[in-house]
């Protein structure tokens, strides 16, 4: 039973970048944790809170798709190895700014749209790497699935252990152990043993190219409909999580800690959810099973939207992050499975352009209308949105599939 659940482990290069990766996504944490702490504690403006993550994600929203077409045109590992190298040096100038001037805010905005630009190569790289670490394909959906493990558990101890290193030795140190954090990633990566990239000759431009996969993606109904739902979910529903203040300290009457446990709440379920992938048996249907799922998360978030209860809020926003992690993790599963390989790049990088707008778009959106019909309605009708989304999958599952695309399954 475990060795089925990590079964993408039985290939050699898959363990090394989980290994790195596990250890630099807890650093990664800890310094995004670091941020806020640093921009609130200096400027007391939530205003500014959001200006540094609008920081962090428009860069890769507007780069992403370049991103997309050099991770597809070049070696992938070379540009992996490049991107953790320049973050390396990105969480390195930003320990020696906060060392020397703990109030150095405009130098870690700066340094955040830097980041967000070296994540617009670095993520559609990392996550086509993924498919060519895997010697056995049929393992690519538990390596993705373990991914999302090692995501949610580094969301847990991240944050905590930024706590802890914030209060006991200063923000400029909880940097420098980021920094330090990505050592074993690229000592990971130059352990390796990789064929030699082959340069496909092209005679096409890079503008071409991106217009190749716009095309690829409008001619390809599955993954079409994979990046509009997950466009939809991130624009309608996924921004339940910038309410959850709300619900702490108005009307849970809590307090930051209380706001905390919330948060954990959801990091909870979501570890929960992307261990159920973990275990799923070869063979099953990963359409049904994000149905299925969807339909778990919007449940989630109608029994949490008007509880009066603070234990069972918890109880069900753990239940919503279940079926959240689900959703998210099939999606890219499903586009890791689909894709042709010489359009991964680029279709994942137009995954991450429609979740890094949609996501703070929506964010706007259900503040906004919070404002105006309350909190406890807009998040109700989140999660009617979500069932409807939920809808929509079922929707596709009737459709009749053209007859040589495999059915996607979980090996």
């Amino acid at each position: 039973m475990i060795t089925d659940a990590l079964r993408a482990f039985r290939s050699r290069n898959y363990r090394l970048f989980f290994a790195g990766q596990s250890l630099s996504l807890v650093g990664t944490w800890m310094q995004k944790t670091a941020v806020s702490w640093v921009i609130y504690a200096q400027t007391h403006s939530k205003f500014m809170l959001g200006v540094s993550v609008f920081a962090t994600l428009f860069p890769s929203a507007l780069f992403s798709l370049l991103g997309g077409v050099v991770a597809d045109r070049y070696s992938r590992y070379r540009l992996l190895l490049l991107t953790q190298i320049l973050s390396m040096a990105q969480a390195g100038l930003l320990t020696l700014a906060v060392y020397r001037r703990a109030d150095a805010v405009w130098e870690i905005l700066a340094l955040s749209a830097v980041l967000g630009l070296i994540n617009a190569f670095d993520v559609p790289a990392r996550q086509s790497l993924v498919y060519e670490l895997v010697a056995d394909k049929q393992d690519v959906a538990n390596a993705v699935a373990l991914n999302s493990t090692m995501l949610n558990l580094s969301k847990l101890l991240g944050p905590a252990l930024a706590g802890l290193a914030i209060e006991r030795l200063g923000a400029a140190t909880c940097f420098g152990l980021n920094t330090l954090s990505f050592v074993p990633v690229i000592a990971s990566l130059l352990a390796m043993r990789l064929p030699a990239f082959v340069a496909k000759a092209s005679a096409k431009n890079i503008l071409e190219e991106l217009t190749e996969g716009f095309q690829y993606v409008l001619a390809t109904p599955d993954i079409r409909f994979i990046i509009s739902t997950l466009g939809l979910t991130a624009l309608l529903v996924l921004p339940f999580t910038t309410l959850l203040p709300v619900y702490a300290k108005d009307i849970f009457g809590g307090t930051a800690t209380t706001f905390g446990l919330l948060d954990g709440a959801i990091g909870l379920g979501g570890l929960i959810g992307a261990l159920y992938l973990t275990s799923l048996k070869p063979g099953t249907n990963l359409n049904k099973t994000i149905t299925a799922t969807t339909f778990v998360f919007g449940a989630g978030l109608l029994l949490f939207a008007y509880t009066p209860w603070y234990l069972g809020a918890l109880a069900f926003l753990v239940v919503g992050a279940f079926g959240m992690m689900a959703q998210t993790t099939i999606n890219v599963t499903l586009l890791q499975t689909l894709v042709l390989p010489a359009m991964r790049g680029r279709v994942i990088s137009l995954y991450v352009l429609v979740y890094t707008a949609a996501l703070p778009l929506g964010s706007v959106l259900v503040g906004t209308v919070s404002q105006h019909v309350g909190v406890r309605p807009t998040v109700l009708a989140e999660g009617l949105l979500a069932l409807g989304i939920g809808l929509l999958y079922v929707r596709n599952l009737r459709r009749p599939q053209p007859a040589p695309a495999p059915k996607p399954t979980m090996a």
